[in-house]
């Protein structure tokens, strides 16, 4: 049996791209349905204490003809994953209130309804793969797209195996295409002896030490760290005005402060990566492994854009990968 697992390439669409505004469209009429139906399933809820589910709101909405929510989708599937996505939302509601009742003392109050989204909002948009098709490594969408097509470099990649979905994220002043697809896995090399430890710090990202006699070596650390400074000193001051001016807790530059941190630290994170990768060719050879190039770029990531975000204490978590064949 092949042993399989689902990836995900991301493509970024700035507001200059030609179809930018077609797509923001796609995805405010995503929204439109996503009300919608969150209308009429708290509706039903309060009145009658009844759940609507996926197929049976599947079917409401494809027969209704004053507010044609439903048909204004690319296509029918659509329409339906955001269905799916709404049932998703409402089986944690009530998941919530099941934990609500047998453990009050972990939350601030009985979980709520799902919320509607804001009315000038946006939601994803997903096209699965019986919607757009993979053709000579570019994958083209429905004709309701106008011609929007993507060119993937994972089709490329070896142990490629299907395309399975497209999500369209809105941001602000920008969208986020999502290719997921599913890729074979490769085999686990067996231990041989030679592993490495890998110290992850604040400072000092990470300090790197081996067990076949390789030059150990630091990575810095404080630009990034700088990077998560300034950010929160600026979030920090936004955020008091916020309150102090019409008492909200967030605001559209705040986001943009949000957006800008992110995509400077990923930048880093991808340099000391490729930095790696050239310098320290022979004793990251094993980074071509995908199982750990995946867990050592998360282990950054993961390490930096949350825990210093939330002002992560200057204490060393220590990270040991061991065994880890070379």
């Amino acid at each position: 049996m092949i042993e399989t697992a689902q990836r995900v390439e991301k493509h970024r669409i700035k507001s200059s791209h030609p179809y930018y505004d077609m797509l923001m469209n796609f995805c405010h009429k995503a929204k439109n349905l996503y009300n919608h139906a969150n209308y009429i399933v708290r509706r039903e809820f309060t009145a009658n204490n009844k759940w609507i589910r996926y197929a049976e709101l599947d079917r409401i909405l494809k027969a209704d003809r004053e507010y044609p929510d439903y048909t204004a989708m690319p296509c029918a599937q659509s329409a339906q994953q955001i269905l799916r996505l709404l049932d998703k939302n409402w089986k944690s509601f009530f998941a919530s209130i099941k934990d609500w009742k047998k453990n009050p003392g972990k939350y601030h109050g009985r979980p709520r309804l799902p919320k509607y989204l804001k009315k000038e909002g946006r939601y994803l948009l997903v096209l699965t793969n019986q919607n757009c098709r993979l053709k000579n490594g570019v994958i083209h969408f429905p004709k309701s797209l106008e011609g929007f097509t993507v060119r993937p470099v994972s089709t490329e990649k070896p142990g490629f195996l299907e395309l399975n979905q497209v999500r369209i994220i809105p941001h602000r002043n920008k969208l986020t295409v999502k290719i997921v697809y599913t890729v074979k896995l490769q085999t686990q090399k067996q231990d041989n002896g030679r592993h490495i430890g890998i110290d992850m710090g604040i400072n000092n990202l990470m300090t790197v030490c081996n067990s076949f006699g390789g030059a150990a070596f630091i990575i810095n650390g404080k630009p990034i760290k700088s990077v998560n400074q300034f950010y929160n000193k600026e979030i920090s001051h936004y955020r008091e005005r916020c309150r102090r001016m019409n008492g909200r807790d967030y605001s559209g530059r705040m986001d943009m402060l949000t957006e800008k941190r992110k995509a400077r630290n990923a930048l880093l994170t991808r340099n000391i990566f490729y930095f790696l990768r050239k310098e320290h060719l022979l004793l990251f050879s094993f980074l071509f492994d995908a199982f750990f190039m995946r867990l050592f770029y998360s282990a950054i990531t993961s390490f930096f854009l949350f825990n210093l975000a939330i002002n992560f204490p200057s204490s060393k978590s220590i990270i040991i990968v061991s065994p880890i064949p070379i």
